[in-house]
């Protein structure tokens, strides 16, 4: 056997006993006549001793020419540690060395395999092999496998059954591009590789499974954010004969046990606010609320003086920064460089000082007397001490800049505690986006979600009224599940398609397969879909998908370590019968 205990596993009560360890090298210390080796596995650090008077010469030479992260097989006895290192569970001991076999050389590492590291981010990727042996990325993988396992365990104790379902499907029009696969049994046909098991869940309702579960691999071909993958996991999950609260009930419940048993953390219930409250109050439809800092629109006590800037706005409206009245003119003035950079985009801030005593002092006191910045304090809540900050402008523009601040200040004054933890359900939305662009409008969610009871007469006189009978779960500021409850009826989905701008050929060529599947029965049904590489995340209490990901792509979709996407060679082109015209 390689090894009988695990370089993580010995303590005081194993000294004397004969053992058999197996790892890599981390570090070794040659004081001339001894030669301490530490040897590193998935589960610890165990020191090994080689000393010149006990140790057979031949060993005790091969110590001295060990290097880093060489694989060692070692044999020995467990001894008491003379100087213990209180900072690792097996500190107490060392292994007196009586037979040692290199399983395996290394080359000298691109970088440092410690905690902390002197490999760039670039560099690591490229050798995430070497990554994966640092503590850091190694315990956020097994973390994210005891949150998975939490998850299946959960769900698999509420009734749920995990179904698998198909990687290649058929390309449909669900938001982003599809990655396609040429299929060479079929000429000149492609495959999609799924951006959701969407149509595929809803078919497993049809057939009467009606708790369904997968963990599963999406895939979108998008132009990258930061933080965001073209390969994603998702727990994706539908329920038959269920309403929205039915939904929400049960999917709280498993973030609520996640939260206990991953972070020891308990929750009450969840609060609930429509899609238009939290655009209202906080400016996005996925609000941090381990803070306060809500907006207060002040356009009745702003507008119809001589400040014409607020005249002319469609929306002002501002928060309140505890403690903020002590900036300086200079930190204040930082303020407003930052949020008219590009990439927030405002053109200018007013602000006003509430100062202890009660008085206040604005950037625009020769507009407005001291009783009407009092009806603004009150408005954004705003106390002695604290700084207002007003924005104004374009509605949708100017919420999205104020969130923007909002979450700057938190993150400044270390409002966003990642110990804490804030979810809440987010409800109503918009059933339809308007394209700008095109004057068309598109799903917000996608084709397939019901619009609320009631209101699928509005699609034919006012679209944008018409609510969504969709909900997403928000934690600390990040969305991590949305979902809906879905269109069963061939009537109705074959009316949404048509707002949607798809002719009835169109549709059933799309989507023939599930208009067909309605006419046998299908039941009310509905469900939701975890992120699971921002959940883990989050609870792990970092704000990086990609250190949770045991071999992440780049920002350009690249995975540098193996060099994908590459060229394939012209034998495989033919097979495909593809031909390249690349455009230089």
């Amino acid at each position: 056997m390689y090894r009988s205990h695990t370089c993580g596993e010995l303590r005081s009560s194993h000294i004397n006993k004969e053992v058999t360890l197996s790892g890599w090298v981390q570090k070794t210390r040659d004081k001339g006549f001894v030669v301490w080796v530490d040897l590193r596995d998935r589960y610890g650090i165990t020191q090994l001793v080689f000393d010149e008077e006990r140790s057979d010469p031949e060993i005790f030479e091969k110590a001295r020419n060990l290097g880093r992260e060489f694989v060692l097989q070692v044999e020995g006895t467990v001894i008491e540690r003379s100087s213990k290192n209180p900072n690792i569970p097996t500190g107490d001991i060392e292994i007196l060395v009586s037979k040692i076999h290199v399983l395996n050389e290394s080359l000298v590492p691109p970088f440092t395999i410690e905690d902390k590291t002197d490999g760039g981010e670039d560099l690591r990727m490229k050798y995430r092999y070497l990554d994966i042996r640092r503590n850091p990325v190694k315990e956020n993988l097994i973390f994210r496998s005891k949150v998975t396992l939490e998850v299946r365990n959960y769900l698999t104790q509420q009734g749920f059954i995990e179904v698998e379902t198909p990687y290649l499907i058929k390309s449909t029009p669900e938001g982003a591009r599809d990655f396609v696969v040429p299929s060479r049994m079929n000429e000149g046909q492609f495959y999609a590789l799924p951006q959701s098991p969407q149509t595929f869940k809803q078919l497993l309702m049809v057939g009467g499974l009606d708790k369904y579960f997968q963990i599963v691999k999406c895939f979108r071909d998008e132009d990258l954010r930061a933080d965001r993958q073209p390969e994603f996991t998702q727990i994706d999950c539908e329920m038959a004969f269920v309403e929205q609260d039915d939904i929400l009930n049960a999917f709280e419940g498993l973030t609520r046990h996640l939260l206990l048993e991953i972070n020891g953390v308990e929750t009450g219930e969840f609060p609930r606010l429509t899609y238009d409250e939290a655009m209202r109050k906080y400016g996005n439809d996925k609000p941090d609320i381990r803070f306060g800092m809500e907006f207060g629109e002040l356009n009745d006590i702003a507008q119809n003086r001589d400040f014409n800037v607020f005249n002319s706005a469609e929306l002002v409206v501002g928060l309140a920064v505890p403690g903020g009245a002590s900036y300086t003119r200079k930190e204040i003035d930082k303020l407003i460089e930052w949020i008219r950079r590009p990439q927030i985009g405002a053109k200018g801030m007013v602000y006003v000082k509430c100062n202890e005593d009660g008085s206040y002092k604005s950037s625009v006191d020769k507009f407005y007397e001291q009783e009407d910045l009092s009806k603004w304090a009150q408005r954004t809540g705003a106390k002695p001490g604290d700084l207002i900050c007003i924005l104004s402008g374009n509605a949708d523009e100017t919420r999205t800049q104020l969130s923007a601040l909002r979450m700057e200040l938190a993150e400044r004054l270390g409002l966003r505690n990642p110990k804490e933890f804030a979810p809440l359900w987010v409800v109503d939305f918009p059933l339809l986006e308007l394209d700008e662009e095109t004057g068309n409008y598109h799903a917000m969610h996608h084709p397939f979600t019901s619009p609320k009871p009631g209101q699928l007469e509005l699609l034919e006189t006012d679209p944008a009224a018409v609510r969504a009978n969709a909900y997403d779960l928000v934690l600390n500021g990040n969305e991590i599940g949305g979902g809906s409850i879905r269109i069963h009826d061939k009537e109705m989905q074959a009316t949404m398609f048509k707002h949607l701008g798809f002719s009835p050929e169109e549709a059933k060529e799309q989507f023939g397969f599930l208009m067909d599947a309605f006419q046998y029965g299908a039941p009310p049904h509905g469900g939701i879909a975890f992120g699971l590489d921002r959940l883990v995340a989050i609870l792990g209490g970092q704000e990086t998908i990609r250190d949770f990901i045991a071999f992440p792509k780049n920002n350009s979709g690249r995975d540098v370590m193996i060099d994908a996407p590459a060229s394939i060679d012209e034998k495989q082109l033919k097979e495909l019968s593809l031909k390249l015209d690349i455009q230089s």
